[in-house]
């Protein structure tokens, strides 16, 4: 007997799908990385987090090492509350799940509320994670557009009243990037998260929202979701990965009480207790203000260069959106099979991320690329943006 027989129906039709992380190429190692939603390496703070073990080995010896871990952990809970409320994010001990990254969080919401008879609603294009995460447990998917403005709100409200009047399933979830949206870069203006929410209200659905990107601003801030929410109707999502370290794999989720019981009964003890000591540590004594206000000078000024090499190298035909945050630029290049052009890409010594991997259907995203400003330096970002263009009108 195979060992795949004896797998779920859930597992089994899980399977079926494409395996995660298909979308990451192999890089030769010269390779410009246009790809990488990565942190800038000058901007991982490693001497700061080294000096935090130092001190927390220290200070603790032996107890940061076990099971339990240290009584620092319950500090990082309060320094991310603290960053909440900046933010007009109000919310109790209680309210609040630290995750090891957001996709945990993801991976949670997923697997308390989906099975495969459950409907979610994703906009076109997506972020391709969070897409492999939620094809885990249905094939059940909604696909609302995205423009300039984010989320075509209209639209969804169109698709909702479709299904209430034929008397199809309404979602159950709507998971959106709102702010500095991952892979197009655009924002949700505010009419339409008004919109969305009284959306979510009249037809009783929960927004995910997915807040990664969401202190990256290069201009004013844009409000969270959850800060508008009057109903308890927003499940927050967010991340230090984008600000201090992704390996730290610290992420959270905050939502109502009876929500945060409910995922952290299924996250039992599937934590980092060092990482989350090591990370309290080291907010406790960072000036958290100056190193995003660092971040988002640097991330805006490569943001500027790319935006500036795309006008100056790509062809009339291609078009983007302009971020006002984040770490991405959404291209599409009419009439160019962008997984095909990888193959030269790469050999050209230049790395993207084809378009396919964020929609649902991967058909609709052959046009597109996604590229990322925020890992390769100011001089690779202009060298791989014109090697890119070469090859795109040769």
């Amino acid at each position: 007997m195979s060992n795949n027989s004896s797998f779920s129906k859930n597992i089994k039709n899980a399977l079926v799908n494409s395996p995660p992380g298909e979308w990451m190429s192999t890089i030769p190692e010269e390779c410009i990385r246009l790809n990488s939603g990565y942190p800038a390496p000058t901007l991982v703070p490693s001497e700061g987090i080294k000096a935090a073990v130092n001190r927390l080995i220290d200070e603790e010896k032996d107890l940061p090492l076990h099971y339990i871990g240290s009584p620092q952990i319950s500090r990082l809970k309060e320094q991310i509350q603290t960053r909440l409320n900046e933010r007009d994010i109000y919310i109790k001990s209680d309210e609040l799940l630290i995750t090891s990254g957001a996709c945990q969080a993801i991976d949670l919401i997923a697997r308390i509320f989906i099975d495969e008879e459950t409907v979610v609603a994703i906009e076109s294009p997506t972020y391709m994670e969070a897409l492999e995460i939620f094809k885990n447990y249905t094939s059940q998917f909604i696909s609302i557009p995205v423009d300039h403005h984010g989320l075509q709100t209209d639209r969804l409200e169109e698709v909702l009243q479709e299904r209430r009047e034929n008397g199809l399933t309404i979602p159950k979830l709507l998971y959106t990037i709102p702010t500095f949206h991952n892979p197009t870069g655009t924002t949700m203006s505010m009419d339409r998260r008004q919109h969305v929410l009284e959306l979510a209200t009249k037809y009783n659905f929960f927004i995910v929202e997915d807040d990664a990107y969401g202190e990256l601003n290069f201009h004013k801030p844009p409000v969270p979701l959850m800060s508008l929410d009057k109903n308890n109707l927003v499940i927050h999502v967010g991340s230090l990965s984008k600000v201090v370290a992704p390996g730290m794999r610290i992420g959270w989720v905050a939502g109502p009480s009876e929500l945060i019981s409910a995922l952290a009964w299924f996250k039992k003890d599937l934590d980092h207790p060092f990482a989350q000591a090591t990370m309290a540590n080291f907010i406790e004594r960072e000036d958290f203000d100056k190193r995003l206000t660092s971040l988002r000078e640097v991330y805006g000024e490569k943001c500027k260069v790319m935006i500036s090499a795309l006008e100056k190298y790509f062809p009339e035909s291609a078009s983007w959106y302009i971020p006002a945050g984040g770490y991405f630029v959404w291209v599409k290049v009419q009439g160019v099979d962008t997984e095909v052009l990888l193959k030269q890409a790469l050999s050209k010594g230049v790395a993207y991320v084809p378009g396919k991997y964020f929609f649902y259907d991967p058909h609709v995203g052959t046009e597109y690329l996604r590229l990322s400003f925020s890992y390769a330096d100011e001089n690779e970002i202009r060298k791989g943006i014109k090697l890119l263009g070469k090859i795109i009108k040769p």
